[in-house]
C-alpha cells in the first residue's frame, strides 16, 4: 500500500456506487427446504450469499423481475431474479427513457443495513482508544504508527478531543514500513495502550510539523516506541484482521477516518486535511 504525499489526501470516498455492469448468473434451480419461519431466499441468491454477498431485502423491480438488494462491503448490488427464479441479473436497469430505475430504491434499501454492517465490524475490530468514552462522536482511524500523516491528524484533532467532543479510535495497521507491524503490535500489547499511543504521537508533533513544511516527508523515527522483534501470533492475528477489513472498505493508505454522518450514514475517506476536520468531527 502507498502512503500519500502531502497532495495526495483524497475526497470522501462515493459510499452509494451502482454498478453499471450487467452481469447474468445461471444457477442451477434446486428445492430448498424451509429452515426458518420466512420463506428460504431463492436459489441463487442463496448460491451468491455463500460467495459472500450480503443481500438484505427487496425494493421494487420491472419487467417481472423481482429486485433484491445487496452489497458487497460497501458497494450496493442491484441483483434482479428472473420470473422463472432460475438465473440472476446483477446490475442497472433503465427505462425506455433512459431513466435508472435502480439507484433510488437500491440506495433507500441499502443504506442502513450497510452501514449498520460497516459500523459493527469496526466496533469489533482492534483499535485504541484516544479521548472520551462518553464523547459525543466516535469517529474510527486506520493508523499506522510509522505514518507523518497519521501524526499530523493526531494533533489536528487535539481541539475536539480535548474537549471531550470526540473519541478517535484508532484501528492500527503496520503497512508503511518493515518496522511498522512491530510496532503496531508494540501498542496493542501494551498494558496501557491509550497511553502508549499517545506518548508515541505527542513525541513526533514537533518534529514531524517540521518535517512536512519542508515538503519532504519520511516515516516517524523509532525514538518514541521501540518496534517488536517479534510479534506474538495472536497480536499478528489482530493486525492482519484490521489490515483486511481497511482493505474490504477500499481504503488504501493511512489515515483512512470512517464516521456517521447527521442522518447516520457512514462516510469514509482517506487523508485528513486540517479544513475539512469540522465536517467530520462537528463543530469544536
Amino acid at each position: 500500500m502507498n502512503h500519500p504525499n502531502a497532495r495526495a489526501f483524497s475526497s470522501p470516498l462515493p459510499f452509494a456506487t451502482v454498478s453499471s455492469m450487467v452481469v447474468l448468473i445461471a444457477l442451477a434451480s434446486a428445492s430448498a427446504s424451509m429452515a426458518f419461519a420466512a420463506p428460504p431466499l431463492p436459489v441463487p441468491l442463496q448460491a451468491l450469499e455463500k460467495k459472500g454477498l450480503s443481500i438484505v431485502g427487496t425494493f421494487p423491480g420491472a419487467g417481472g423481475m423481482t429486485a433484491y438488494a445487496a452489497h458487497a462491503g460497501t458497494e450496493p448490488i442491484a441483483l434482479y431474479l428472473t420470473p422463472d427464479g432460475k438465473y440472476v441479473i446483477a446490475g442497472t436497469m433503465f427505462d425506455a427513457t433512459g431513466k435508472n430505475l435502480t439507484a433510488t430504491g437500491l440506495e433507500k434499501a441499502v443504506a442502513q443495513p450497510m452501514s449498520e454492517a460497516v459500523w459493527g465490524n469496526l466496533e469489533k475490530s482492534h483499535w485504541i482508544a484516544d479521548g472520551r468514552s462518553d464523547a459525543p462522536r466516535t469517529v474510527y482511524v486506520f493508523t499506522d504508527p510509522n505514518c507523518p500523516y497519521c501524526n499530523k491528524l493526531w494533533d489536528d484533532a487535539r481541539p475536539w478531543i480535548d474537549a471531550g467532543k470526540v473519541q478517535l479510535r484508532h484501528v492500527m495497521v503496520g503497512i508503511l514500513t518493515p518496522t511498522s507491524a512491530g510496532k503496531a503490535a508494540a501498542l496493542l500489547g501494551d498494558k496501557n495502550p491509550a497511553a502508549a499511543l499517545d506518548a508515541h504521537e505527542r513525541g513526533h508533533v514537533a518534529s514531524n510539523a517540521k518535517m512536512l513544511a519542508s515538503g519532504r516527508p519520511k516515516p516517524l523515527g523509532d525514538d518514541s516506541l521501540k518496534p517488536l522483534s517479534v510479534v506474538p501470533a495472536a497480536v499478528a492475528a489482530k493486525l492482519d484482521a484490521n489490515a483486511a477489513l481497511m482493505g474490504a472498505y477500499g481504503l488504501r493508505a493511512t489515515p483512512a477516518l470512517v464516521w456517521k454522518d447527521a442522518g447516520g450514514g457512514v462516510q469514509m475517506r482517506q487523508g485528513a486535511p486540517e479544513s475539512g476536520l469540522a465536517a467530520i468531527f462537528g463543530p469544536r
